[in-house]
C-alpha cells in the first residue's frame, strides 16, 4: 500500500516519520516543501498538489490545522478529490467537526473510494514513537484495509463506530484535556503560595485521585518553565469551540467549558494566539508575582516506551483487545 499524507505540522510529521521508519512507501505534501524535506532527505517522495499524491496513492491521509483547511485541501482545484477513485482510501487524522467529515466523507465514497476519521490522542511526544491512541470511524470493511497501517502508527487503536463517530470522541478528549490543564494552573499556583515543594506535590498528585494524564505530562513542563507541548493556543480555542458547537447542538449546557474558553482566551490576549497552551499558568504566575517552578524536570516530552507495532485494537463490534 502506497501511502500519501498531507500536513506535516507538529503531529503529521512525526506520524508521517513513523511510517518512513517502519519501511512505508511514502508520498508527502504540505503547503511548505521545507517542511517536507527531513522526510524527503530519508525516502519519502514529494507530490506537488493534493491531487498528484491522491492519484499516487492507495491510503491518503490528512492532517491538517482545521476542518476549513481540510475541505479546501479535498474540494479545491487539483484537490485530493480529483485524485480518488475505487479502491483508494482517505484517511482523516485531523482534529474536525462531525458534519464536516461526514459530508467530506460523503464526496469521497462517491469516487468509490472509502473515507474513515482517525484522528489520534496521547501527545506529539507519542506520536514521534508509534504509541499514540488512535480513534476511527467508519465501515468497518474499510477500517480493516486501514489497520495495517493504523498499528504501525498508534499503540491502542479503537473503532469507534460511524463516520464521524470518532470526531465526535475526539473533540470530547481534547475539551477533557484543557480543562484539566486549566485546573492544574490553579492547583500548581495554590500549592507554590502556600509553600509546597514541587517535586514532592508533582509526585504526590501523581499517585492520588487527582492525577491525570495531563498532570503527568504537562505539569513537567511547567515546572520547567518551557511549556513545551507542540500545542497553542490558537489551536486549544479551535477545539473548544468544535466542543461548544457540539454541546449546544445537543441541548446541553457548557458552563465549565464557558469558563475555560475566557481563561484561554485572555491567555491568547496577554502573550499571543500561537502562546504554548501551558502558558495559561503564566496568566496566575504574573498576577500573583511568582513563578512555578522545579529543577529535574525536562524541556520538553520524550516518550518513553520502545517503538514497536501497536498492541492493542479495539473494535467498536466487541469488547475482545487483540495483540
Amino acid at each position: 500500500m502506497i501511502i500519501g499524507f498531507i500536513g506535516l505540522g507538529n503531529l503529521g510529521s512525526k506520524l508521517a516519520g513513523t511510517l518512513l521508519r517502519n519501511g512505508r512507501e511514502l508520498i508527502v505534501h504540505d503547503l511548505s516543501e521545507t517542511a517536507a524535506r527531513p522526510l524527503l532527505q530519508h525516502g519519502a517522495r514529494w507530490a506537488s498538489t493534493p491531487k498528484e499524491l491522491a492519484l499516487r496513492a492507495d491510503l491518503i491521509i490528512t492532517c491538517l490545522p482545521s476542518p476549513a483547511i481540510s475541505a479546501q485541501v479535498l474540494e479545491q482545484g487539483n484537490g485530493v478529490l480529483e485524485g480518488l477513485s475505487a479502491n483508494k482510501l482517505w484517511l482523516e487524522m485531523s482534529t474536525t467537526e462531525e458534519g464536516e467529515v461526514k459530508r467530506l466523507g460523503e464526496k469521497v465514497m462517491r469516487t468509490g473510494a472509502k473515507a474513515l476519521d482517525a484522528p489520534v490522542s496521547g501527545g506529539c511526544h507519542r506520536a514521534a514513537t508509534g504509541n499514540i491512541s488512535i480513534f476511527v470511524g467508519g465501515e468497518r470493511a474499510a477500517f480493516e484495509q486501514a489497520l495495517p497501517v493504523l498499528r504501525i502508527m498508534g499503540r491502542r487503536i479503537i473503532h469507534i463506530g460511524p463516520l464521524g463517530s470518532a470526531s465526535v470522541l475526539k473533540v470530547i478528549t481534547n475539551y477533557l484535556a484543557f480543562v484539566h490543564l486549566a485546573a492544574l494552573t490553579e492547583a500548581w499556583t495554590v500549592a507554590s503560595k502556600a509553600g509546597m515543594d514541587p517535586k514532592t506535590t508533582y509526585e504526590a498528585i501523581k499517585a492520588s485521585s487527582g492525577n491525570s494524564f495531563v498532570h503527568e505530562t504537562e505539569s513537567q513542563v511547567i515546572l520547567n518553565g518551557s511549556y513545551d507541548i507542540n500545542f497553542t493556543v490558537d489551536l486549544v480555542l479551535k477545539d473548544i469551540g468544535l466542543f461548544l458547537d457540539l454541546a449546544r447542538r445537543s441541548g446541553v449546557p457548557a458552563e465549565v467549558a464557558d469558563t475555560v474558553t475566557a481563561m484561554f482566551r485572555d491567555t491568547q490576549s496577554r502573550y499571543g494566539p500561537r502562546a504554548l497552551s501551558p502558558r495559561i499558568i503564566q496568566r496566575l504566575e504574573d498576577d500573583c508575582g511568582i513563578q512555578v517552578r522545579a529543577p529535574g524536570f525536562p524541556p520538553e516530552l520524550v516518550d518513553q516506551e520502545p517503538e514497536e507495532p501497536g498492541e492493542e485494537v479495539i473494535p467498536s463490534a466487541t469488547r475482545y483487545v487483540f495483540t
